[in-house]
């Protein structure tokens, strides 16, 4: 079985699941502009942008060989939950042959997360299986630790791009890390390439943060996004994403524990349920929840990304004015479709950063 999976953010951690379960992993090409033109090509007009990237992602990966393909489900209004359908189908009719392993919530029908553990798994025993989801689980929070800090670090970097460099080539290292021991000693090292870039010395009270918040794939895939973390970190700017794997993995295993669930994921639905009661799907009300988080955290703006045509987004769009007002913190709202133009969007975003900028230092004068 040569399995592949959509390309989105940290994908080393998925190659290193897969690996360490035995399986030969085709790894899909960061998206491109041809990733974009492929899923365009064979996608519904209609359809929202992930799919038609992921549509191209997956062609790619079938293209070097792949013939398993293993993703996330998804579920409620929110299209993402017809995602394999759709893929399954379009593939079919262009000739692409696949097979599709999808993960659903093991709340909905464990029994059929247990079957699709069981074909990832293939021949490895079920103590293996659990010490690599253990290894990996391991990995996915140092990973995400250091993000966080090369995330600070990016907007008073004196050489732009070293910090988006050594996190590329921090996730060079933990490729090469396959047991616990191995990764803490590349997270050692990663902790002293960060702590090597040379930074511009800013006073607290002159530090601008602005959160990112929005749909999970534009938020996590900076191919996606234009970039969003380092045009932001260019300007100066840290920056904090609403979505990291080790957090929506560990809300998504303890949602129906109310009693064990401390996560701050569960906070912020709670923050996001006054504006949005129901759950309409995907990420809108967790949207809404972190721009009332990130006010509280007194953070100076908040920057919402949302795929054009995303029905739950679109839904969060609409409160977020009304938000923005009574919590007194800027909101920029950014549509993104394989339309969307890097010149344009940098001096809305430069716009953005200059708003904020002038509130701080009205507060501080």
């Amino acid at each position: 079985m040569k399995v592949a999976f959509p390309y989105m953010g940290t994908t080393v951690i998925y190659k290193k699941l897969l690996e360490l379960l035995g399986n030969e992993v085709v790894m899909p090409p960061k998206p491109s502009q041809r990733t974009i033109d492929l899923g365009v090509k064979y996608s519904p007009e209609f359809a929202c942008f992930p799919l038609k990237v992921i549509t191209g992602s997956y062609i790619e990966a079938i293209e070097k060989g792949a013939d398993t393909l293993v993703t996330s489900g998804g579920h409620g209004p929110c299209r993402a939950g017809f995602y394999e359908k759709v893929h399954k189908r379009l593939l079919e009719e262009e000739g692409f042959d696949a097979d599709f392993i999808v993960f659903n919530s093991p709340y909905r029908d464990l029994k059929n997360f247990l079957q699709n553990v069981k074909k990832v798994k293939g021949d490895s025993s079920l103590i293996k299986a659990l010490t690599s989801l253990n290894t990996v689980f391991y990995m996915i929070k140092k990973l995400d630790d250091l993000e966080k800090k090369a995330q600070k670090i990016r907007a008073y970097e004196k050489t732009v791009g070293q910090t988006t460099k050594v996190w590329e080539e921090i996730q060079i290292l933990f490729d090469g890390a396959y047991t616990k021991k191995e990764m803490e000693k590349a997270y050692i090292q990663a902790m002293v390439m960060l702590d090597n870039i040379d930074v511009k010395e800013v006073k607290d009270h002159k530090r601008l943060r602005i959160g990112i918040v929005g749909e999970i794939y534009v938020v996590m895939e900076p191919t996606i996004n234009i970039r969003m973390e380092e045009m932001l970190g260019n300007l100066g700017v840290e920056v904090e994403r609403s979505q990291y794997l080790y957090d929506w993995v560990c809300y998504s295993t303890l949602s129906k524990m109310p009693l064990i669930n401390k996560t701050h994921e569960k906070k912020i639905v709670e923050l996001g349920e006054q504006y949005i009661p129901i759950n309409i799907g995907g990420h809108a009300r967790q949207s809404v929840g972190h721009i009332v988080d990130y006010q509280q955290r007194g953070f100076d703006g908040v920057v919402h990304l949302m795929p054009f045509g995303c029905l739950p987004e679109l839904v969060s769009q609409s409160i977020i004015p009304k938000i923005s007002d009574e919590l007194n913190i800027p909101v920029l709202s950014l549509s993104i479709d394989e339309q969307t133009g890097v010149a344009n969007t940098l001096t809305r975003v430069e716009a953005f950063v200059d708003l904020i900028k002038g509130r701080k230092n009205k507060k501080i004068s």
